[in-house]
């Protein structure tokens, strides 16, 4: 699945391709693709139609579209949520290509470059589009990254903020809440690490990268974490995840790539996640790899030794 670095990159190409865009017409070829949708494609072609997109906003792993009102186009009172699931792609088109996977369309008009066309190509269709009605944030905050306006979609409120949005920087009282939050937990560092609840937007990929780079065992349990250690875990998170979004993300294969088709090249930087037997970066120890909650974690067992107490949680 698509995390945070992945779900920034389609942010930012589509931000250049669609903002300011007005919709002009919107196709749904697969009804599962727009489940959310309480009145179906209908409803869902019938709230774009007409709607120019005033921002591409993203936090933790969603991403919405604010769309101007019709008949007040300084008001944005709703948007198009897309969340991208194990293979949902967001991606702009000059021409009306075919394409297998192609759940739903939308044309577009006045748009900043040559697009036409946004497409949402889910090849196993867990992904989704939907339009929501937008909610104030409950700390009065922007909402996301690229939206300066207190509000999100409802179906996000619950998602914590993630590590790259300016009120969890380093050293502000977000991300101290956020270090006391995780550290109260009686879980596996790793649990705490993946809760979007607590911290949005890390995955497998970055969560185990992150582990690797602090040293830590996935399984160390929380409560055994001073405050420092907790910190170190964060900053390393946020600074593979920022690497990540440098090289555009991590493609293992053609499900993820960005809003003009291309993949990302961060898979050749992992010193952990996927390398079953490479040697360690740091000390050429064969990496290992042990199930975890219905996937896989990947670490070094010599630089992050097996905790002498199991966590509750693994």
């Amino acid at each position: 699945m698509p995390e945070l670095p992945e779900v920034e990159t389609v942010r930012d190409g589509l931000m250049k391709h669609v903002l300011g865009a007005r919709i002009v017409e919107a196709q749904v070829l697969c009804d599962r693709s727009v489940r959310p949708q309480p009145g179906g494609a209908a409803e869902f072609a019938d709230r774009l139609v007409g709607h120019t997109i005033t921002a591409v906003v993203r936090r933790g792993k969603f991403l919405w579209l604010p769309l101007s009102a019709v008949a007040s186009p300084a008001e944005t009172s709703a948007a198009l949520i897309a969340h991208l699931g194990m293979s949902g792609q967001l991606l702009v088109r000059d021409e009306a290509t075919e394409h297998r996977h192609l759940r739903a369309r939308l044309q577009l008009a006045d748009t900043p470059s040559e697009a036409k066309y946004l497409d949402f190509v889910d090849q196993r269709i867990f992904g989704y589009l939907a339009v929501v009605d937008l909610v104030p944030t409950p700390d009065g905050l922007p909402g996301g990254l690229g939206f300066a306006a207190p509000t999100l979609p409802a179906v996000a409120a619950h998602i914590a903020r993630d590590l790259l949005d300016p009120a969890l920087a380093a050293g502000t009282p977000g991300r101290r809440r956020v270090v006391d939050a995780i550290r109260r937990r009686r879980v596996a560092i790793k649990t705490a690490l993946l809760n979007q609840e607590l911290v949005s937007g890390i995955g497998n990929i970055y969560a185990d990268e992150a582990l690797w780079r602090a040293g830590l065992h996935y399984a160390q349990p929380v409560g055994t974490l001073t405050e420092t250690q907790v910190e170190n875990l964060l900053a390393a998170a946020e600074n593979v995840m920022c690497e990540a979004l440098a090289a555009g993300g991590t493609s293992f294969d053609a499900l993820y790539v960005n809003a003009t088709g291309e993949p990302g090249y961060f898979e050749r930087s992992l010193a952990a996640y996927g390398r079953e037997g490479a040697p360690c970066p740091r000390c050429a120890t064969p990496i290992r790899r042990e199930p975890f909650q219905n996937r896989s974690s990947f670490f070094c067992p010599k630089c992050q030794n097996t905790p002498a107490v199991e966590s509750p949680l693994r």
